[in-house]
């Protein structure tokens, strides 16, 4: 499973609500995977590829290559 090298985000499961009528009458699963986006980082001089979440790029908590 793909997770963020940053902050370490990964999917997180739990139950997908039907409400009909104002009564909840379905439970189904589901998963929330995470915004993840392949980029070039420079780590240490190196220039890596390294998978990152897209909250992680807006904040500025990598410099890409």
């Amino acid at each position: 499973m793909a997770k963020c090298a940053i902050c370490e985000k990964t999917a997180n499961h739990g139950n997908k609500l039907s409400i009909t009528r104002s009564h909840i009458s379905k439970r189904s699963p589901r998963t929330w995977k995470p915004n993840l986006r392949s980029v070039k980082v420079e780590i240490n001089g190196e220039v890596k590829r390294i998978h990152v979440c897209a909250k992680c790029l807006r904040d500025g908590k990598v410099k890409r290559a």
